[in-house]
């Protein structure tokens, strides 16, 4: 089954076939039909077809879609272009700023570090608008859940970037000890000062990579 178009369909085609997956793909199917759901269909899997699986360097955690119009674009925390910034994207770029010394980006559409190696993977890949959380536990979780377990099965050094208590929960599928886990708060307006700022996770995942004689992400956003 070709679903994503890379290595991903060979890694994940086991998953393709399980009753929970089908379940959840007929559900999808009827539900974009019927309501507005986002992101655009052809973008639920774009994490995955953007960063193939040998090329994840790490893997930042969202929990859903952004459930706005025109907001999600499939890619965890980011935003298309012209789409205002979030609050958490904003207290990342901050971070970014204060650590690597970035300025401060326009545009919230991380496209650009897909490209890099980091598999910006929600948890859940779809939402119906103006309802966050709406697709929780129709079985997006399983399957995300599967992408984080092969992940940790590469021979390659990962870097795991845990930000906020969800995300953290995730940190049971990660046993592989040749990858890195970096945690603090989540970047929301709610939670960044409890250890968020200041948490370097961006220098702290190039010095992991170059000390493993990877080549290290550019985290410009452009």
């Amino acid at each position: 089954m070709y679903l994503v178009g890379n290595k991903w369909d060979e890694v994940l085609e086991e998953e393709y076939h399980k009753e929970y997956f089908i379940k959840t793909i007929q559900y999808i199917n009827k539900a974009y039909k019927e309501k507005n759901i986002f992101p655009p269909k052809n973008y639920i899997l774009r994490a995955l077809s953007l960063t193939d699986y040998d090329e994840v360097k790490a893997v930042i955690l969202g929990q859903d879609p952004y459930h706005g119009l025109g907001e999600a674009n499939g890619l965890a925390f980011s935003v298309n272009n012209g789409i205002n910034l979030p609050p958490s994207l904003k207290n990342i770029y901050k971070e970014l700023n204060n650590d690597l010394g970035i300025e401060i980006p326009n545009t919230g559409d991380l496209t650009c570090w897909a490209k890099e190696g980091v598999l910006l993977l929600n948890s859940v890949l779809t939402v119906e608008k103006d309802k966050p959380a709406s697709h929780k536990n129709i079985g997006w979780e399983t399957f995300t859940d599967a992408i984080i377990s092969k992940v940790n099965k590469k021979n390659t050094p990962v870097v795991f970037i845990l930000w906020g208590n969800f995300a953290k929960s995730k940190k049971k599928l990660i046993t592989n000890p040749k990858h890195l886990v970096i945690e603090s708060s989540h970047p929301s307006p709610f939670s960044c000062n409890y250890g968020f700022f200041g948490s370097k996770p961006f220098s702290k995942t190039n010095t992991f990579l170059k000390k493993n004689n990877l080549k290290e992400i550019d985290f410009n956003v452009k």
